[in-house]
């Protein structure tokens, strides 16, 4: 055990193998009762000593994954882990989980290995999913205004208790990346939108993303039809249900990708990104050759072509998808692998948009493309024994090597990779050093990967990371003509 005061309180973590680890740190007050669907309060300091060794309660979702084996809508806590709570004033890596705003904790990642490796201190949170961070509401009074976006206003909560706080762990606040995958990616994408958010970081990642493109859907109707309730009555049954009759009501709506709501998330990433301009701030994102297969993998093949075909307006907001989506079939044929490049796109696309936009502006965008397939010997995905042979490099196997896992067998997080093997330790290795050079300095570049150029609309440059790396160019030229752009 460690012991360090803070301005907020004294606090009590682990110390292990050169790391302080504070865990369960709550960054707001309980959005519960009242204040469900609202901006939540920052927390104050503590009396006492905190007791920062376990892990807080991830948001209420289907199934258990955290380490925490706990979930609430009290879930506002992020976890520190540091070298030493110093005044050195080190980088920090500002961590937000994936899980299609549904699912997901903090806890999912071990920031360990970055942190010894790196001399950076690494920042994981939680925040509210599904129905309790996303429900449009802002219809029903001035407080919901930003109910669209809450779990998006959580992390932008966590990002100011950062500012306010990570001194006191030997973190600097005036260099802070934000990085994230799947949806944590599309919550980095869509925290460059939000103006109250300028200033709380310093440079961004996003692993596998979309990014803000429609408005969050209108499930008004059909609330009130289920619930049975006047429009005049619906706010006070929402707020008179149990967590768990929460959920039920979740899984007969949609909620998925933080929208456009104009409150919070105020325009699509591209144009944050332009009207920024050199004020802007060094951008990385990328994806993975195979993202698609993970799903056709685990979901029923109908229901898989349900989702996949459901991305397509956020793939090409505002224009007709017909000439698109047959030009997929006549180049891919069969409906699951169409579905699989449906999926791709969903990521591949304003992985493009933004880090083109982010290099003509002057911020700076790098593209990359993780193609190492998976080999682990055996691979267990909700429960589901997968066939790795099926898979290729699909979504999410890149994030143990950006952890760079694969130095710590024991940490947390699946891995679809042979951490036997030496070709995928050197490639954990190198990668991860790239996102600590770019969080320490806001270039990739020198970390023991080929210089990596920039990525705009005339060399189209892409590091694609395999067994042997390398720099592309136009790798995306297909797509982008089925696109139209």
């Amino acid at each position: 055990m460690v012991k360090v005061h803070t301005r907020l309180g004294s606090i009590r973590g682990h110390r292990h193998d050169g790391t302080l680890t504070f865990r369960g740190i709550r960054y707001g007050r309980a959005p519960v009762g009242e204040r469900r669907f609202t901006r939540a309060d920052p927390e104050g300091g503590w009396a006492g000593v905190h007791d920062a060794t376990r892990f807080g309660a991830s948001s209420f979702q289907r199934g258990i994954v955290s380490q925490a084996e706990v979930m609430s809508e009290d879930c506002l806590f992020l976890n520190v882990c540091t070298p030493a709570a110093d005044d050195r004033r080190r980088p920090v890596l500002f961590w937000i989980h994936g899980g299609g705003f549904t699912a997901g904790s903090g806890d999912s990642c071990d920031g360990s290995v970055l942190v010894r490796q790196g001399d950076v201190v690494v920042v994981s949170i939680n925040y509210r999913l599904g129905i309790s961070g996303f429900l449009k509401l802002e219809g029903f009074g001035e407080e919901f205004s930003a109910s669209a976006a809450a779990g998006i206003t959580d992390q932008v909560l966590a990002l100011k208790w950062v500012r306010d706080n990570i001194g006191d762990y030997g973190g600097d606040p005036d260099n802070v990346t934000m990085f994230g995958e799947s949806a944590g990616a599309g919550a980095v994408n869509a925290i460059l939108t939000v103006p109250e958010a300028d200033g709380l970081y310093h440079k961004a990642i996003a692993h596998s993303g979309g990014a803000p493109a429609v408005p969050p859907p209108d499930n008004t109707a059909a609330l009130l039809a289920e619930l049975g309730v006047p429009r005049s009555g619906l706010i006070e049954k929402l707020q008179a249900l149990t967590p768990v009759e929460l959920l039920d009501l979740q899984d007969k709506m949609q909620f998925g990708a933080a929208g456009i709501d104009g409150v919070v998330v105020t325009s699509t990433t591209r144009e944050a990104i332009a009207a920024s301009g050199t004020g802007g701030v060094p951008y990385i994102a990328g994806t993975n050759r195979d993202e698609g297969t993970l799903f056709s993998a685990v979901l029923p093949l109908e229901g898989f072509i349900a989702m996949a075909h459901g991305s397509v307006p956020e793939i090409l907001p505002d224009e007709d998808p017909t000439a698109y989506l047959d030009g997929l079939r006549q180049e891919y044929g069969d409906r699951k692998t169409v579905g699989e490049q449906l999926v791709n796109d969903f990521v591949r696309r304003p992985s493009i948009v933004n880090t083109r936009a982010a290099t003509e502006a002057g911020a700076g965008g790098w593209l990359y493309r993780f193609d190492l397939p998976c080999n682990a010997k055996h691979v267990e995905f909700a429960g589901k024994e997968l066939n790795v042979g099926d898979l290729g490099a699909t979504h999410a196997c890149e994030i143990p090597f950006t952890f760079n896992a694969y130095a710590m067998p024991e940490s947390a997080g699946p891995r679809l990779h042979d951490a036997d093997d030496p070709v995928v330790r050197n490639l954990a290795q190198r990668w991860s050093a790239t996102i600590l050079a770019f969080a320490r300095t806001g270039n990739p570049n020198g970390a023991g990967l080929p210089e990596w150029p920039q990525h705009d609309a005339d060399s189209k440059a892409c590091l694609v990371l395999d067994r042997e790396c390398g720099i592309h160019h136009d790798l995306d030229a297909l797509h982008e003509r089925l696109w139209g752009r």
